[in-house]
């Protein structure tokens, strides 16, 4: 488990040896990160845009362009990277101009069942990108919780092990930050 943190590290790095393990590395890691990429797919209403493989083959090029970025786990590199599709998601549904937030509520669930088993509407996913900026301003650590627990799908053991955090900080911290985007959601309707 230790070989693969240095080899992500290294990969990362853009380190010359690194370029050997690779291709790997990226098989030790592939499955976990086209599950992640099928949460968020199926959160995108399965739009030809959001395939699976294209998001986590457009988030694989974004990671290649990244400079210098050290993991301290597998966890951690799977945080990141879930937080790179999410950003992908994103950037799609804007440049589609799907944004069409008149009105109406965000029909949101943040149910303990992560990721989400039905599809989210554009709208709504980029009301929750925006609504967890606005809680990274206000509190980083529950910010990172949503981010980990609804986007990346990590069970709260996970993301303990990535935040360095107790698991029951993990169950309280949650039950808070969703509290949170409940009311910021609602009031932003």
């Amino acid at each position: 488990m230790r070989d693969i943190t240095r080899n992500i590290n290294n990969w990362m790095a853009h380190e010359a040896d690194a370029s050997d393990t690779k291709d790997e590395l990226i098989q030790l890691v592939y499955g976990r990160l086209h599950d992640i990429a099928r949460a968020h797919s199926r959160q995108a209403r399965n739009d030809h845009l959001f395939q699976t493989t294209v998001l986590l083959h457009e988030a694989y090029l974004r990671l290649e362009n990244a400079s210098d970025i050290h993991f301290s786990s597998r966890e951690h590199f799977f945080a990141y990277c879930s937080n790179v599709m999410r950003h992908v998601v994103v950037d799609l549904a804007r440049q589609k101009g799907r944004l069409k937030r008149g009105g109406g509520a965000v029909h949101l669930t943040l149910d303990d069942v992560s990721p989400p088993r039905e599809a989210v509407a554009m709208e709504d996913l980029v009301a929750v990108h925006e609504a967890l900026e606005v809680l990274e301003a206000v509190d980083p650590e529950r910010s990172r919780i949503v981010e980990l627990r609804y986007f990346a799908g990590m069970s709260p053991v996970e993301i303990a092990s990535v935040l360095g955090l107790s698991e029951s900080t993990v169950h309280r911290r949650w039950r808070v930050a969703r509290a949170w985007l409940f009311q910021y959601l609602r009031s932003a309707a």
